[in-house]
């Protein structure tokens, strides 16, 4: 048994010498916002969801991006509104955003 039922990455990784980032999209901003609604429906911690920032992960110019484990599935997003999507569809109901696949 996994110590967290999904395991979130969100990239914000910030460049400096003119290459696409995610933090070029307030990937932080939007990351606090999901994990703040993960812990205010009470979701968070062990045997429930862990959000972390993540450095780089490679695909910045596809950015903002976010990854979910274990389904290993990436998602581009750009507002708050991609994120509730995701959250509502895909974290808590299990079924993938096909719209904001990468």
């Amino acid at each position: 048994m996994s110590y967290f039922k999904q395991h979130i990455f969100f990239c914000t990784n910030s460049r400096t010498d003119g290459r696409a980032s995610c933090q070029d999209h307030n990937a932080q901003e939007l990351r606090d916002y999901l994990k703040k609604r993960v812990k205010d429906e009470k979701l968070a911690g062990p045997g429930g969801i862990r959000i972390n920032n993540a450095g780089c992960l490679d695909r910045c110019g596809q950015g903002p991006v976010v990854v979910i484990y274990p389904d290993e599935t990436w998602y581009q997003y750009r507002s708050k509104e991609d994120l509730d999507e995701i959250f509502e569809r895909h974290i808590k109901n299990n079924q993938r955003v096909e719209r904001l696949l990468i």
